[in-house]
């Protein structure tokens, strides 16, 4: 499919989004397990800039759906979001 550029940087910006949000939930259940070690320098700069590009948005969806029963499922609301918006985009630019 032949995108305009500008249409093209949108949905490659909201794919990279979508895979950052996906490493700060795998990161957050490391951190949760312990495996991942947040006294080293390298980790704690990793994590500090996946809440610096994520907390804000999910702070968003938080504020509308509170965690269910310790459950946070801010991340997956944004992920359905960002995949809605990617469609919409996707298809309305190739009419």
């Amino acid at each position: 499919m032949a995108y305009n550029p500008v249409v093209w940087l949108l949905l490659t910006l909201i794919d990279l989004y979508t895979w950052v949000i996906i490493i700060a939930v795998v990161m957050s259940w490391l951190i949760a397990f312990g495996v991942v070690n947040t006294y080293n320098r390298f980790a704690r700069a990793v994590i500090g800039f996946l809440d610096a590009v994520t907390e804000p948005v999910f702070r968003q969806v938080r504020r509308v759906i509170p965690p269910l029963g310790g459950l946070d499922i801010s991340p997956l609301i944004v992920l359905i979001l960002l995949q809605f918006i990617s469609y919409t985009i996707s298809y309305y630019s190739l009419r």
